[in-house]
């Protein structure tokens, strides 16, 4: 079976193609776990020029294109990136994003008859006008994949999925971390803290940072040697984090702005830590949870589709509804309480069963065999 993954989404830093797979490892890394039981997988990628490049068994084609600008907005037309896709002639086309309309009907253009499954990557339904384009895009494709199958309905209800789509529940990575010596890895990251809780995530409204910051602030009344480390790169809530902190001291004086970590170094960090928390308002998928599960880390995340299903329905960590500093702060204390080393094993025992590339890559090639059938 040859089986072709297509990146049309454009990298607006115009990166080369090896700074560009440094940047985006899952184009590689979900390829590989997608190969082997006789399924063959190659990548094709929009990028600013032409590369060829090949990594973990797997050959990403990086194709030079040439988008366009309407306003604020990046339109690519594929046009050698379909050609090549073309000449490949696969069995199936797995197609990354639900949103890129455009270069998603150009590539079906070039393969008539080819099944199509697109993969979601975050985002929701568009609106008003919007929809009518995002049905166009999705209009000819034969199935769709999910972090979780109830991060379809809004796609259903809208209409830009259709009655016929298969919906497949596959996360859209998984992470190569593993646990280690919390000692070591504290005496190299400088964390502390009983319970040590690590975020790592933007500083934005979708993340939550202020009710996460609420959280802690209760559970320090249970919890008065909990430290809480930040990690993050884009910070539009810097200045309002700021101001909450300065506004207590006590909060202030256990919560760490780490600030931009690089990403080889963000082992050691989830390593050194005891629980990780996040207060996502809506996620497609959750790199940095799987990255903490990977390192035996446990979670303290909110209530949504994505994290459900990462965590098993809270069965590994704890779910809070989003929002509600009160049940996170709860359940802060309620982790921060029980047997840590049990914990650790119980988080990674999950992740090697339900969450790893093994995991995916067989959830992946079961998809295209029914998807292509007999």
């Amino acid at each position: 079976m040859k089986v072709l993954h297509v990146g049309a989404h454009w990298d607006r830093q115009r990166r080369p193609p090896e700074a560009l797979l440094q940047a985006w490892p899952t184009l590689i890394d979900v390829a590989s776990a997608a190969s082997g039981e006789e399924v063959n997988v190659r990548v094709l990628q929009a990028a600013a020029e032409d590369a060829t490049l090949s990594a973990h068994g797997v050959t990403c084609e990086f194709v030079a294109e040439r988008p366009f600008r309407i306003g604020r907005r990046t339109i690519l037309v594929p046009r050698r990136l379909a050609k090549r896709a073309a000449e490949f002639s696969p069995d199936l086309v797995h197609f990354h994003g639900l949103s890129l309309a455009l270069p998603l009907r150009w590539l079906q253009r070039a393969l008539p008859g080819t099944p199509v499954l697109a993969q979601d990557h975050g985002g929701s339904p568009r609106s008003g006008w919007k929809v009518a384009v995002s049905r166009w895009g999705l209009a000819t494709v034969d199935a769709v994949a999910f972090t979780s199958r109830a991060m379809a309905r809004p796609f259903q209800e809208t209409g830009c999925l259709g009655p016929r789509v298969a919906v497949f529940e596959i996360l859209e990575s998984s992470s190569r971390f593993t646990p280690g010596d919390q000692a070591v890895a504290r005496t190299k990251t400088g964390l502390s803290g009983d319970p040590c809780v690590l975020w790592v995530g933007r500083l934005n409204s979708n993340k939550d940072p202020l009710a996460v910051l609420d959280a802690v602030s209760e559970a320090l009344t249970r919890c008065p040697a909990l430290r809480l480390w930040c990690c993050f790169a884009e910070a539009p809530l810097a200045e309002a984090v700021q101001a909450r902190l300065a506004g207590e001291p006590r909060l202030r004086s256990c919560v760490q702005l780490v600030g931009q970590v690089p990403h080889d170094r963000l082992q050691d960090y989830y390593r050194a830590a005891d629980i990780f928390v996040l207060g996502s308002k809506r996620e497609g998928s959750g790199y940095a949870l799987l990255e903490a599960l990977a390192s035996g880390l446990t979670p303290v995340v909110t209530d949504i589709p994505a994290f459900r299903r990462i965590t098993r329905d809270g069965a590994v960590g704890a779910l809070s509804p989003v929002g509600d500093s009160a049940a996170m702060s709860r359940a802060l204390v309620e982790v921060a309480s029980a047997d840590r080393d049990v914990l650790r094993r119980k988080a990674r025992t999950h992740f090697d069963q339900a969450l790893s590339f093994d995991v995916v890559g067989k959830e992946l090639r079961a998809a295209y065999r029914t998807i292509i059938g007999p």
